[in-house]
């Protein structure tokens, strides 16, 4: 066991006396202990702020700067997909607009094309219809005409079969002519 404990004192540099204070506690060792971490302080002051917090701050600016280049770049996309909204809007609108106009030339042309079918076939009517009142008025002027003497020879007969006198259908005639100027 004697080994052991020559072991651990030369471990230890063997220059701490057992005093039963813990080393960095102990009031000897205080200037040294100060001294070494006013100089660690000053070295990790010194490596701080030349070397690593300007990297910091520069990776921070450019973080900083990528956020508000990525920002610029998405107000602009949402620029240009408004254009493009805009864009698709007036093409839908135009569209709709040349849709309409299409349907109203059609129905325009359709329209005129039935007026004209119309006319042609009212015009055949119309002319259709004047043969007929012409057929129909020829027709009443013969059967006038036939009345007027089937109306004389009547007559004539009735004034020679009734009345016994002797009248001529010409003479019949003359008496119906003077009978309708009344």
């Amino acid at each position: 066991m004697n080994l052991a404990v020559t072991a651990a004192e030369e471990a230890d540099g063997g220059e701490h006396e057992a005093s039963g204070v813990f080393p960095p506690f102990d009031p000897t060792y205080f200037a040294s202990q100060i001294f070494w971490l006013l100089i660690s302080f000053g070295a990790l002051y010194l490596l701080m702020s030349r070397w690593v917090l300007p990297r910091i701050g520069g990776i921070i600016e450019e973080r900083r700067d990528r956020i508000a280049d990525d920002l610029d770049a998405a107000q602009q996309v949402s620029a240009e997909a408004e254009e493009t909204r805009s864009a698709y809007e007036q093409a839908l609108s135009d569209a709709r607009a040349r849709a309409h106009s299409l349907a109203a030339d059609a129905k325009a042309a359709m329209d005129k094309e039935v007026a004209a079918e119309t006319a042609e076939v009212d015009a055949a009517i119309a002319a259709k219809s004047a043969e007929a009142e012409k057929a129909l008025s020829e027709a009443r002027t013969r059967a006038l005409a036939e009345v007027r003497t089937i109306a004389s020879s009547t007559a004539a007969d009735v004034a020679n079969q009734i009345g016994g006198l002797s009248v001529s259908e010409a003479d019949a005639d003359k008496v119906i002519t003077a009978l309708e100027g009344r």
